[in-house]
């Protein structure tokens, strides 16, 4: 089982992902927007960050430029419905693992967290 904290504004999209992930055996640590997300980690550890890119107050760019900083380790999934932010995204290929388009199946973003979650391994 492995810790994932994920960070997302919508609430219907992180209720969604946070149960797949749940059903599908991990351990979910859910967060509203990047704020959220660091004070998260600043009180837990965790195996994996899947975050939305486009959020209030810390969006996913900036989420990800400081949990690579200060969590090295970690790696990072980040998820978004807009083509800009997708390609704003790839200017980071090195520090995150991949991003997902939504709308997205339970079924692609366990596949995209195990993979992730499996090449940290």
């Amino acid at each position: 089982m492995s810790k994932i904290l994920i960070a997302e504004d919508d609430t219907a999209v992180r209720e969604f992902v946070s149960r797949a992930l749940v059903n599908a055996g991990h351990d979910v640590t859910a967060a509203a927007d990047g704020v959220q997300a660091l004070e998260a980690l600043a009180n837990d550890t965790f195996d994996l960050l899947l975050s939305d890119i486009v959020m209030p107050e810390l969006d996913g760019i900036a989420l990800a430029l400081k949990v690579s900083r200060d969590w090295p380790d970690m790696p990072i999934l980040l998820m978004t419905g807009y083509a800009a932010e997708r390609q704003r995204a790839h200017n980071l290929d090195a520090l995150i693992h991949d991003v997902i388009s939504k709308p997205f199946t339970l079924q692609q973003i366990c596949e995209a967290a195990d993979n992730v979650l499996r090449a940290r391994a």
